[in-house]
């Protein structure tokens, strides 16, 4: 699991972001923390692997959390996703030069972060994979730097369809690593599975998954998903 720590000065909108977390497969909320203060002390107790950081915070800044975690030399440092109403560049340029692996606005839904904290999740899952090997080939640079990006979904999605949804079944084929029915799929994403079939009969169309027709003895046709190369 996933030892996340949830940084936000509103309770509520750490409450709901606790149970957006929650949800998604691999992660557990550890604790949650409303300053800055706090934040380092929750770090040093908790040990988290992750945390959701606020800009905004009563002390000072989330990103003065980076800065001081960065700096100290005690022990590893937890990843961070800066979660903030802040759509200044200056605050995303700095939270990037501090390490954050992503910035994601507010307001957003559970679908908004749970495509992110899958994407996250994959990315632990590679370097593990690779953790035992002594060099790694250019691909499994690549994999490993566009883990954590939104995958590519179309800019104007079809009426009725919504955009997060279809990323987060995209990146659910992508880190699959196998072909899916629409029905696990719908298991994994935690939709239906007629949202889950009409998603995915979109997503063929446009061309970013494939159908696979799987024929048994008898009967129709099994259809299969699978990310397109």
């Amino acid at each position: 699991m996933i030892r996340t720590l949830v940084v936000d000065d509103d309770f509520r909108v750490s409450h709901i972001h606790c149970d957006y977390v929650s949800r998604v497969r691999g992660f557990e909320v550890v604790g949650e923390a409303a300053s800055v203060a706090d934040a380092l002390q929750a770090v040093h107790d908790l040990r988290p692997d992750l945390l959701l950081l606020d800009i905004f915070l009563p002390d000072g800044s989330g990103l003065d959390v980076l800065r001081r975690l960065t700096g100290d030399a005690g022990g590893a440092r937890p990843d961070a996703f800066v979660i903030t109403a802040d759509r200044d560049i200056a605050s995303v340029r700095t939270a990037m030069k501090l390490g954050a692996v992503g910035y994601l606005v507010k307001p957003f839904g559970a679908a908004d972060l749970a495509e992110r904290l899958t994407a996250y999740r994959e990315l632990q899952h590679r370097v593990d994979t690779l953790g035992e090997t002594m060099e790694t080939e250019q691909a499994d640079v690549d994999a490993l730097f566009s883990a954590v990006r939104p995958p590519a979904v179309p800019r104007v999605p079809a009426k009725g369809h919504s955009a997060p949804t279809l990323a987060l079944v995209q990146q659910t084929l992508r880190t699959a690593h196998r072909d899916l029915s629409a029905a696990e799929a719908a298991e994994l994403t935690g939709v239906s599975r007629a949202t889950a079939q009409r998603y995915l009969s979109y997503l063929v169309k446009e061309g970013t998954v494939r159908l696979i027709l799987r024929y048994g003895a008898t009967g129709r046709p099994e259809h299969r998903y699978r990310i397109a190369s």
